[in-house]
């Protein structure tokens, strides 16, 4: 097993593997576990899950050596808090456009129990008493922020969003992206390609970690790769929905067009998270 710690890792630009998992089945967690990956990527900010559901996905899957990194639904710090007290090791906070968003974030992911004026005045400098620093390492020391660049104004703020100390490192969210850029769903488009190596780039030359969750499908996986090249590091492809309809298509489309019956069009990759 890797000694580092997963923010050690990720920082490092160590490739890290993971998915998108909706299935809150208690089935699902010891076949996730058989593909060998780093973490499992769960969203509260498309997918419906009750506190308790989320709460026991993220207990399992860090039970079963999976580190589980949570998008919460909008970028608040308490919403952040309530996904850590429930299990989840890692935060993923969408549409961030300011420095001053990731600020907060980093309050509640790095320095979690404290709140109100104390926690003011450390993140404007104040250094925390030794007791309460060595307590706050220990309890937050494996747990990650990390944003969603997924508009036209997160890159123009990019280099001050991404100067943020406590940020752990940038996911792009390639839906959103593509329609801030005004081409949405033009995958092959060179200004979404731009865009992407750009915020992959700067992520990586600050000494964090970047990725893009590619669900596109599979016709995409050679572009997945090239940005892998390029330096994306936090590989979350698919998701276990996209998976099962991807898979069950096309051996229906066998049977189907097997038994003379009508094949109808249908994109089983075309989900937007």
């Amino acid at each position: 097993m890797n000694k580092r710690s997963f923010p050690q890792r990720l920082r490092a630009g160590e490739p890290l593997y993971g998915t998108l998992i909706v299935a809150p089945s208690p089935r699902w967690p010891e076949q996730v576990v058989k593909l060998g990956l780093d973490f499992v990527f769960i969203d509260t900010e498309h997918i419906a899950l009750e506190r308790e559901k989320l709460s026991w996905m993220c207990q399992t899957y860090r039970a079963l050596g999976l580190y589980p990194i949570v998008r919460i639904y909008r970028p608040d710090p308490y919403l952040a808090c309530i996904a850590l007290d429930g299990g989840a090791c890692g935060i993923v906070a969408p549409y961030i456009e300011s420095p001053g968003q990731v600020r907060e974030l980093v309050g509640a992911v790095k320095n979690r129990p404290v709140k109100g004026q104390k926690l003011e005045g450390m993140l404007n400098g104040d250094a925390p008493e030794p007791k309460l620093a060595r307590y706050l390492n220990e309890a937050n020391g494996d747990s990650v922020l990390i944003a969603n660049i997924e508009s036209v104004a997160s890159i123009e703020e990019l280099d001050e969003i991404l100067s943020v100390e406590g940020l752990d490192g940038a996911l792009i969210g390639p839906h959103d992206l593509s329609c801030s850029l005004g081409i949405p769903e033009e995958w092959d488009n060179p200004i979404f390609d731009e865009a992407v190596r750009k915020i992959i780039a700067s992520a990586r030359s600050k000494g964090l970690g970047a990725g893009i969750h590619c669900v596109m499908g599979t016709d995409y996986l050679d572009v997945e790769k090239s940005w892998i090249e390029a330096g994306s590091n936090m590989v979350l492809h698919s998701a276990d929905i996209i998976a099962a309809m991807h898979s069950l298509k096309r051996e229906f489309d066998y049977l189907k067009k097997g038994s003379g019956r009508f094949v109808s069009p249908v994109e089983s990759d075309k989900i937007n998270i």
